[in-house]
């Protein structure tokens, strides 16, 4: 027999949301059969079954995972009938097992409907005050603070400014919804937070994107007929700024706080921002220096078919030295600044493409323009190099003998 524990899948991951079991209990699976689908910070995993054998199912759907909690079993009908009821009960994860052992006084008073907000119920928690015993004296028999305090023979103190969030709450009680954070969501927060402790500048510039609007115009059609791959200006700015890394050796890094270090990368792994029906997710086109413009433009036609389907895994989520957010195919205007995808050094924005004024051999003309914009960790990089970066990338997406279909 044996049992089956959510385990950390990978980059230190210690809680996820057991989203649905793709078996029933009592169903026989296969060795390799997946057979539930956890939802972690990163992405959704398929646990598979470590044996042939009967399941039974310990850990519910929609319930929230923590590292080491027990999912279910697989064993024979004589193995499964021996586990203890108590251990199966204490397999069970921390949230349903503490829902499992509310005690029923608790129960008994939820009945009777409390109107008091979330920081009223800690004081009372905190003085030891069962609410259900006190009379409330605000509108509809909502109970106030003095009505606690009051009840424990307390004067009413002078309080603290009540936070943002418990003034919304009294004033719309009826108007507000508050919505837990999906475990893709909390993982962004987190990134985003570290990401803020950044001391960060921007460089923008515009390049001019006549030759690249050129090429993919004319050769769109023949690779989609004749490759099956839609080709967009991704490929070729990915190609442009690998470039530009391997002549700026310190944008495609790291810093390494702990040791004052600069960890310069001798890869080339570009993190691609991808919106998802669950959040933005940053997939990796890996050795994007190795791969043609083609290779390149397929990888990402396929990330993208993964990220709506649901099935992206780890792996091609991981391990970026360099990333674009290409706002450009979501409609963007002229120029956005984004956030620093931690830990690379740098970030690039790129928008849409568009029509504008332009001076060429001393006349003004209407020409393709595509907006960038670079987000750098001034720890590692200067200005001056930030400058020098974007000159680099523009050079080749406006050299028409770079902007090759391979």
């Amino acid at each position: 027999m044996k049992e089956i524990k959510f385990v950390d899948v990978g980059e230190g991951i210690t809680e996820g949301h057991l989203q649905k079991w793709l078996v029933k209990d009592g169903d026989q699976v296969k060795e390799d059969q997946s057979i539930v689908q956890v939802e972690t910070d990163k992405a959704i995993v398929s646990v598979p079954a470590p044996i042939d054998g009967i399941l039974k199912i310990v850990a519910k759907d929609d319930t929230v995972l923590h590292v080491g909690d027990t999912l279910a079993y697989i064993g024979t009908l004589q193995e499964l009938a021996a586990i203890p009821t108590q251990q199966a009960q204490a397999a069970a994860p921390k949230s349903a097992q503490a829902a499992a052992e509310k005690p029923a006084q608790a129960q008994k008073a939820a009945q009777k409907e409390i109107l008091a907000t979330p920081s009223l119920r800690k004081l009372a928690h905190d003085l030891g005050v069962d609410l259900a015993q006190v009379r409330g004296t605000g509108p509809a028999g909502r109970i106030l603070e003095n009505d606690v305090r009051m009840f424990v023979g307390k004067a009413p103190q002078q309080k603290a400014a009540p936070k943002f969030s418990e003034l919304l709450e009294e004033q719309h009680e009826d108007d507000i919804e508050r919505i837990p954070l999906s475990q893709t969501r909390k993982a962004i927060a987190k990134n985003m937070e570290a990401s803020l402790t950044v001391p960060s500048a921007a460089h923008m510039d515009l390049i001019d994107a006549q030759a690249l609007f050129d090429v993919v115009q004319k050769e769109k059609a023949r690779v989609q007929t004749e490759r099956g791959v839609k080709l967009t200006f991704l490929p070729f700015i990915i190609k442009a700024t690998v470039e530009a890394l391997k002549a700026n050796p310190s944008f495609n890094a790291s810093y390494d706080h702990e040791k004052l270090e600069i960890i310069r990368k001798k890869y080339y792994n570009i993190g691609l921002a991808a919106e998802a029906p669950d959040g933005l997710k940053v997939v990796v086109i890996k050795d994007a220096d190795k791969k043609s413009i083609i290779a390149i433009a397929q990888e990402i036609q396929q990330l993208h078919q993964k990220i709506n389907d649901q099935t992206i895994t780890i792996e091609e989520m991981r391990d970026s030295s360099f990333t674009i957010t290409n706002a450009g195919s979501l409609g963007s205007g002229f120029l956005s600044v984004p956030i620093i995808n931690h830990p690379d050094v740098a970030i690039l924005g790129t928008e849409r493409i568009q029509d504008m004024p332009v001076v060429k051999d001393g006349k003004v003309a209407v020409g393709k323009v595509l907006p960038v914009s670079l987000v750098f960790d001034h720890r590692v990089v200067d200005g001056a190099e930030a400058v020098k970066f974007c000159g680099d990338i523009k050079k080749h997406i406006e050299d028409a003998g770079f902007l090759k279909v391979e």
